[in-house]
């Protein structure tokens, strides 16, 4: 076959491919889903259950703080109806309130057709401020809440002969970043449990997807946790949530996270910056190993005793100059970050 032909071939086996995503996408629509969304009641957690109404699904929100799930499901109602949101209270580090959990959304909806694992909490600082306890925490939320949910979850979606599970990882999880040790190991774990059980879900017509986004502007950058030098932590953190270079708008980011949802799509990289250093990993690892070492001299050091406390982004001065911080700010307001100010 000569040049022309391989070509022609290859054009072909592209078009076909294409062609069969977007039946796929197509043929399965949110209308009348139900999907169950852990974090749901701020930030990407919050777009993503806004988008799932809008299209005529079902959205079962967790959280653990009533105050924000009650402003989420006024939001919620707001924009597409009541009946389709419904909010639990539930501390995902227990296992028996996930129990209870699941079994109040049954109790409600009758099924659960999806599940998105979004539910998630950054602690940043150097190595030597964190402790065991926030590996644990990082751990049992990130991925033991996960496994809990998944393990509970799938008897039904096989009930129903399917569904759909969005892990929703992090660069983190594919790239070890500095200052973010317990995050990067928790999602990491995530990574590979949502990547080893897709296979075997697939037999019984249950697509996993595993998310890796980079920066997003959800606005969460008002309750991570930071220690160390609290306000220099916060301020490199804060400037990179909000860079648009670098970040993406959770709205685009909600509607390509569903996208890859309805498809089955195996796994989906958010941001140009997180695609270019999963690559840059794979194919030239101790590069990037020394790429992270210089990062990592440019991150502020070691605080004090003080250090060694855990504060929110919303207690912390600001020292970056609010233009660097306003794309970020104005998310955190217009997904229920803020604890003060109404949706």
């Amino acid at each position: 076959m000569n040049v022309r032909g391989l070509l022609r071939a290859g054009a072909l086996l592209i078009g076909a491919w294409v062609t069969a995503r977007a039946i796929r996408t197509a043929r399965y629509t949110l209308r009348d889903k139900v999907a169950v969304i852990t974090g749901g009641s701020r930030g990407l957690g919050l777009v993503l259950a806004r988008h799932i109404c809008a299209q005529g699904g079902k959205v079962a929100i967790i959280a653990r703080d009533p105050e924000e799930l009650g402003r989420a499901k006024v939001d919620l109602g707001r924009r597409s109806g009541a009946p389709n949101a419904f909010g639990v209270k539930c501390d995902l580090l227990d296992a028996s309130q996930i129990e209870s959990a699941v079994q109040e959304i049954i109790d409600r909806f009758g099924k659960i057709d999806i599940l998105i694992n979004n539910a998630g909490i950054i602690e940043v600082g150097p190595l030597e401020n964190m402790t065991r306890e926030d590996f644990e925490r990082a751990m049992r939320l990130h991925f033991w809440a996960a496994y809990e949910l998944i393990s509970r979850i799938i008897p039904e979606m096989r009930i129903w002969g399917g569904g759909r599970i969005v892990n929703i990882s992090s660069i983190g999880g594919k790239v070890a970043v500095p200052h973010l040790a317990p995050y990067s190991a928790s999602k990491f774990a995530l990574t590979g449990l949502s990547d080893a059980i897709r296979a075997e879900l697939a037999r019984d017509n249950i697509h996993v997807t595993t998310l890796a986004p980079g920066m997003m502007r959800t606005g969460s950058h008002v309750n991570a946790r930071f220690k160390g030098k609290h306000d220099m932590e916060f301020a490199w953190f804060a400037a990179s949530a909000g860079a648009p270079l670098i970040s993406m708008n959770a709205d685009r980011a909600a509607r390509k996270i569903l996208a890859a949802c309805r498809r089955g799509q195996p796994s989906l990289t958010l941001t140009f910056a997180a695609r270019g250093a999963i690559l840059g990993n794979a194919l030239f690892p101790n590069l990037t190993g020394y790429i992270m070492k210089l990062a990592s001299r440019c991150l502020p050091g070691t605080g004090k005793k003080e250090g060694d406390q855990s504060r929110s982004g919303a207690q912390l001065r600001r020292l970056t100059p609010k233009w660097l911080t306003h794309l970020a700010d104005t998310a955190a307001a217009r997904n229920n970050e803020n604890k003060t100010k109404s949706l």
